[in-house]
């Protein structure tokens, strides 16, 4: 009598390697956090008493990443001079974009040629969070596929996510494939605004600006989009008001 065969893992398969680049989405004109940012640009507005931004560089360095591309706009040159005056240890290169703010998707494809690897994290620079017992790059990397996946988003059930003034972003099977919320129906997970990516989801993409969503829906379609559950705290730091949110999160109260 023949044996059955086994099933397949739902889990995907490890990365051989860490995630060496990352990006770092810096550009935006931050219009919601004024008048915080009428002087300086959102990555630099304090959290727990440093910049935005330096929280992120600071679980970049601890997840292992070595090498980061910043794009900017809005007041760029005082955000430029930060970075290279906080991390003069990191390999670090500004991808500009003073004449034309592009949007997320518009500019990951504009830096494109200064990333080089074909893997890689993007990130925003509004985003606070804390690791549970792995930490949130270390997990991505751990479940990242590159045979089956172009996109894994590190995802933050819609309870957990503190300060998101929004409604859920995706549904995620027990494979952690993603889909959109049917239309009148409410998604459980929202994007925590960090992901790995491949070139691949960059394929023929539009010139000019245009938003992440419509590589993601292009991914989902083709069923290489994936999510990952974020283990420990995480905030939005979007508006003025969220920055005490976060401050009291931090401490209990």
């Amino acid at each position: 009598m023949s044996r059955s065969a086994k099933p397949m893992s739902l889990r995907p398969k490890p990365t051989a390697a860490p995630i060496r680049t990352a990006m770092v989405m810096a550009a935006g004109l931050g219009k919601r956090m004024r008048p915080l940012t009428i002087t300086r640009p959102k990555p630099l507005v304090e959290v727990a008493g440093k910049p935005l931004i330096d929280h992120v560089f600071g679980r970049l360095i601890a997840g292992g990443v070595s090498r980061v591309v910043v794009n900017v706009h809005y007041l760029a040159d005082a955000l430029e001079a930060h970075v290279r005056r906080s991390f003069p240890n990191m390999e670090v290169i500004f991808s500009d974009e003073r004449a034309e703010l592009l949007d997320t998707g518009g500019g990951v494809a504009r830096a494109l040629p200064l990333i080089e690897d074909d893997t890689f994290l993007v990130l925003a620079s509004d985003i606070f969070w804390i690791d549970g017992p792995v930490d949130a790059i270390s997990l991505l990397a751990s479940r990242w596929d590159d045979a089956r996946m172009d996109a894994l988003l590190l995802l933050v059930p819609l309870a957990r996510a503190h300060s998101h003034r929004g409604t859920g972003d995706f549904h995620m099977d027990a494979i952690g494939t993603i889909s959109r919320p049917r239309q009148g129906k409410l998604a459980p997970f929202v994007y925590a605004s960090v992901q790995i990516v491949s070139r691949r989801l960059f394929a023929d993409v539009p010139e000019g600006p245009f938003s992440t969503n419509l590589l993601w829906d292009r991914a989902i379609a083709a069923g290489r989009a994936f999510g990952v559950v974020h283990q420990g705290l995480w905030s939005e730091v979007g508006v003025p008001s969220a920055i005490a949110e976060t401050e009291a999160l931090l401490t209990g109260g």
